[in-house]
């Protein structure tokens, strides 16, 4: 009789059941009739409990809000700021969604975000994630790199190795976004070889060969698969090792992000043709897939599958 393989997991909130569980409770098909009518607490408070209970963990805080602000009906964020006018949690996450949302050619909404933010960092001095959103908003504006490294600067002087502040100054200095190649892969690098041994942050180099890949093929999608960010060029097999032994077999506690990471790092063991090495990365990772970096590839879940399976002995 023939196992039936498990689903995978593609979630926005990762391995992070919390999160998932406050999406699940206000996604948006609940919301149609009134926002939360008939309901005997305030439609936000599934959010402020949540954020109250992750404290300053920035790492987590950071990674919650930002999910929140993409999937959550917007409502929730205007119905919680509008009850709650200077709560500092309510005014991060309000900041988050604006700067997500405000068109960079529209210099009201634009303006709008920017007071925001501003006012975040006003109610939460110690948090780095209203500079986070100051420096989203300047990546959709197109403000220069060297505008934008002081508001990044503000975000590492609140929390020195935070993920997410790295991974943000990347998607800016990549070709894709307001930067260039060189500028991006040495400061992946740099990031890299400086963190405290252990960090994510060890894979920054990966994560900037993948978004290399990306930026190829965008530019010749026909060529790009068997080109594919040269995944075993000394530099690439540097970057690679780096990863495992400074971070994925340094045994350091789980990050909020760390199933994207885990996604990146089978991602580009798989891509250099290293399967036994990338085989306990997928069985760390089980179930949960991202879809990037494997949307880089013409069948993405069949991929991530084939190569989860391998390791797993299924």
């Amino acid at each position: 009789m023939l196992r039936r393989r498990p689903a995978l997991l593609i979630r926005p909130a990762l391995d992070d059941d919390p999160l998932h569980a406050t999406l699940t409770e206000l996604r948006p098909t609940q919301q149609l009739h009134g926002l939360g009518a008939g309901r005997t607490r305030p439609v936000w408070e599934p959010v402020a409990t949540l954020l109250r209970t992750t404290g300053r963990d920035w790492d987590r805080r950071t990674h919650r809000i930002a999910v929140l602000a993409r999937r959550l009906p917007a409502a929730v964020s205007q119905r919680w700021i509008a009850d709650r006018p200077t709560d500092g949690d309510a005014l991060v996450l309000r900041a988050f969604v604006e700067t997500d949302r405000a068109p960079a050619d529209d210099h009201a909404a634009v303006r709008g975000a920017e007071h925001l933010c501003l006012r975040a960092t006003e109610a939460c001095p110690e948090d780095p994630a209203p500079w986070l959103a100051l420096l989203s908003l300047m990546h959709s504006c197109a403000v220069p790199v060297k505008d934008a490294v002081p508001v990044w600067t503000e975000a590492v002087n609140r929390a020195p190795w935070l993920r997410t502040s790295y991974h943000r100054l990347l998607r800016y200095l990549s070709p894709r976004g307001h930067g260039t190649v060189p500028d991006m892969m040495d400061f992946a690098w740099q990031a890299a070889v400086r963190a405290p041994h252990g960090s994510p942050l060890a894979l920054l180099p990966v994560a900037a060969r993948v978004e290399l890949m990306a930026h190829r093929q965008g530019e010749a999608p026909i060529g790009s698969l068997g080109a594919g960010g040269n995944w075993n060029e000394p530099r690439a097999v540097h970057e690679i090792d780096l990863a495992l032994r400074n971070w994925f077999d340094a045994a350091a506690p789980p990050h909020a992000e760390a199933v994207t990471d885990l996604n990146v790092l089978a991602f580009a063991l798989t891509r250099a043709h290293r399967p036994d090495e990338a085989a306990p990365v997928l069985r760390r990772l089980g179930r949960h897939m991202t879809p990037h970096p494997w949307n880089l590839l013409p069948e993405p879940e069949r991929t991530f599958t084939y190569w989860r399976d391998r390791a797993t002995g299924r």
